[in-house]
């Protein structure tokens, strides 16, 4: 954004972080709170909420010129409340010819002085993101605030949910670990999961298994170079490096290859090094995974994310893990930074069953949501208005919202690859298989996705299943 030259009282669109611009007001700050050095900046006041925070300069735009811009590019109900306050507050001024009233510290009709409530004040530095907070919402929206802090909740089952929460009582950011962090893969999930770690002041060392071959993943490396990472030449050289190393790969053969192939993983393991695998394998992978980096004298946890291109970007993943509970707690800034919330599991490979699980009844309810949809199209119904009526019932959802959309609008850009879903329909029939319990809806979308990938759509997101049902 633009420098722009303000005053007290003008109206501004403020940009906190990665989030977009939210419509506020300069205000003049409490006479006991310090501007922050060394930064231009100004005191707002934020419609739609109670929060303030210091904008520095260059992240504000005037309110009026930038109006119509802004409604077209954000959406959601508390960004339409927020511009709704704004327009309010100037039918309200106009009434008053122009002069704004204020209530603060005016005495009322007895004459006494009525209560002022304390600010609520975000705070912004070049490290730490801070973004708005409805309390009275769930955490859903584009605003969702990115800093964080741990809730730990004992759950009747014996596992443990860390759940991001309102991080005021800790100055709007998350602390860091001093431990050095390592991460190998930097595919649509592993590339947001590394920028947030970053952006949370985490040190980072990366590895991406392709760049070597792929000269564009070199430059993708280098992206996050000039983010303040380190790159490491192999992933036993990054584990040497690091004391919790990440790896988030395609499949259970790029994760075994990953630690057991040459320069892999395991010869860089060494007493206390952690090795954290966050890729959606198979349970017996994560067994094998286990047991080879403890026979060296590494700890394991298993981390499968749940989640898209997009949560990962905005660091809302929901983190599944088991395995060793104190490297749980060891990547807890880690989780934090990457995820809305995480859940400890037990023992190794509960995550992992959990995961394919969660994924088979995701990649089911696409291929039939595309099933639906074209099979309106084929009985003369407006897909449209099926679409409409889908998201005011019992099933909306964001995910059938956008899914459905980009079928409409023929987008298919990955937010979650369909090979991978495939992949994660394949391992959970065969984890059906050795738990002697049908799976027929799932080996049934698993054919379609099958057809899909005949198809050339592999490399398409998953909503690209709807392809398989109109050739």
């Amino acid at each position: 954004m633009a420098t722009v030259h303000l005053r007290i009282g003008d109206l501004v669109w403020g940009k906190l972080g990665r989030y977009p611009p939210w419509p506020g007001k300069v205000v003049s700050p409490p006479k006991d709170l310090k501007k922050p050095r060394g930064k231009k900046c100004h005191f707002v006041k934020f419609f739609g909420t109670e929060d303030h925070a210091w904008i520095k300069v260059e992240q504000l735009k005037p309110y009026h010129p930038h109006k119509e811009e802004m409604i077209k590019i954000n959406k959601g109900k508390r960004f339409q409340q927020a511009v709704d306050a704004v327009e309010d507050f100037l039918k309200k001024k106009e009434k008053q010819g122009g002069k704004e009233q204020s209530s603060e510290g005016k005495g009322d009709a007895k004459g006494k002085k009525s209560p002022t409530k304390p600010l609520k004040i975000l705070e912004e530095d070049d490290e730490d993101l801070s973004a708005l907070k409805d309390p009275s919402e769930k955490p859903a929206s584009s605003m969702e605030p990115i800093s964080k802090r741990l809730k730990i909740v004992e759950e009747d089952t014996g596992s443990t949910s860390i759940q991001a929460a309102d991080s005021t009582a800790i100055n709007g950011s998350i602390i860091p670990t001093d431990k050095r962090i390592g991460f190998l893969g930097l595919g649509l999930m592993g590339s947001g999961i590394v920028s947030n770690l970053l952006k949370m002041g985490h040190i980072v060392t990366v590895w991406n298994r392709t760049a070597e071959k792929v000269p564009q993943d070199n430059q993708h490396c280098d992206l996050f170079i000039q983010e303040g990472a380190r790159l490491g030449r192999t992933p036993a050289e990054v584990v040497s490096m690091c004391d919790i190393t990440f790896s988030c790969v395609s499949d259970p053969k790029a994760a075994r290859d990953l630690v057991l192939g040459p320069s892999g993983v395991l010869q860089g393991i060494r007493p206390g090094k952690c090795y954290v695998e966050m890729s959606t394998v198979d349970p017996e992978t994560i067994t094998e995974l286990s047991q080879v980096i403890t026979s060296r004298g590494g700890r394991f946890l298993e981390a499968p994310v749940a989640g898209s291109q997009q949560l990962s970007n905005e660091g809302m993943l929901v983190i599944l893990a088991a395995g060793d509970r104190t490297v749980y707690e060891d990547c807890s800034s880690c989780f934090q930074a990457m995820g809305k919330t995480s859940f400890f599991l037990g023992e190794a490979g509960n995550a992992a069953r959990m995961m394919l699980i969660l994924n088979m009844v995701q990649g089911s309810f696409m291929a039939t949501i595309a099933e639906g949809l074209t099979l309106a199209q084929a009985t003369g119904q407006s897909q449209q208005t099926f679409l409409d009526i889908l998201c005011q019932g019992q099933m909306a959802s964001t995910f059938v919202d956008q899914k459905c959309q980009n079928i409409l609008q023929g987008n298919f850009k990955p937010d979650y690859y369909l090979k991978h879903i495939q992949k994660d329909l394949r391992l959970a029939i065969s984890m059906g298989d050795t738990a002697n319990h049908p799976t027929p809806m799932a080996a049934a979308a698993n054919e379609v996705y099958k057809r899909a990938k005949a198809l050339d759509q592999s490399d398409n997101d998953m909503s690209a299943v709807y392809r398989a049902y109109i050739h």
